[in-house]
C-alpha cells in the first residue's frame, strides 16, 4: 500500500495535525472529569444532531430515484431517527439515563455469560476463577446502574474522560515522534 497519506514525508509533515488532535482529547477528558453531568448531556446532544443528519438524509433518499432502500424503510427510519434526535436534545439527562439501562443491560448478561463460560471451561483452563469474578463484577455494576442511573452516568463519563485523557496522551507523544521524523528526513 504506497498511499500518499501513509508515506512518511506527509506523515512528518502533518505531526502538528496529531498534536492539536492529542491536545483537544485531552481538553476533552479534564471538562468530562470536572463535569461529568455536563459532558454527558454534550455527547448526547451530539447523538441527537447525527440522528436528526441521519433523518434528513433519509428523507432526501425518500425523493431520490436512485435510493436503494424501499421508500417504506426509509420514512421509517427517518421518522425514527427524528423522533430520537428531538427527545434526546429536549431530554439528553433522561436519554443519558437510558443509555446507561441499555448498558445495564449488556453488563448484566456479558456477566452471566462470562460465569457460564468459566464454568463450562474450568478444565480446560487455569484461574477460571478470574472470568467468574469478571462475571460477577460486571453483574455488580450492570445492577448498581440500573439502580441508580444517574449514578451510571457519572460513572460512564469519567470514565469516558479517562479514556480521552490517555488517547489525548498517546496522540502527543506519536505527534512529537512524527515529528522526529520529519526532521530526519531534511
Amino acid at each position: 500500500m504506497n498511499s500518499s497519506f501513509f508515506s512518511t514525508r506527509y506523515l512528518g509533515r502533518s505531526w502538528w495535525w496529531f498534536l492539536l488532535y492529542g491536545l483537544l482529547s485531552i481538553g476533552v477528558g479534564v471538562i468530562a472529569l470536572i463535569q461529568p453531568v455536563t459532558t454527558a448531556i454534550a455527547l448526547v446532544w451530539l447523538l441527537a444532531i447525527g440522528a436528526l443528519a441521519e433523518a434528513a438524509i433519509s428523507l432526501v433518499g425518500l425523493f431520490d430515484r436512485r435510493a436503494d432502500a424501499p421508500r417504506g424503510w426509509l420514512l421509517f427510519y427517518a421518522i425514527a431517527a427524528a423522533a430520537f434526535g428531538i427527545l434526546a436534545l429536549l431530554f439528553p439527562i433522561a436519554t443519558a439515563a437510558v443509555l446507561v439501562l441499555f448498558l445495564a443491560a449488556w453488563l448484566i448478561v456479558s456477566g452471566i455469560f462470562r460465569i457460564v463460560f468459566a464454568i463450562r471451561v474450568r478444565k480446560l483452563i487455569r484461574g477460571e476463577w478470574l472470568l467468574i469474578v469478571s462475571g460477577v463484577l460486571a453483574i455488580l455494576l450492570g445492577v448498581a446502574f440500573v439502580v441508580a442511573p444517574q449514578a451510571g452516568i457519572v460513572v460512564s463519563t469519567f470514565w469516558f474522560g479517562v479514556l480521552m485523557l490517555v488517547y489525548g496522551i498517546l496522540q502527543v507523544v506519536g505527534s512529537f515522534r512524527l515529528r522526529g521524523l520529519q526532521r530526519g528526513l531534511r
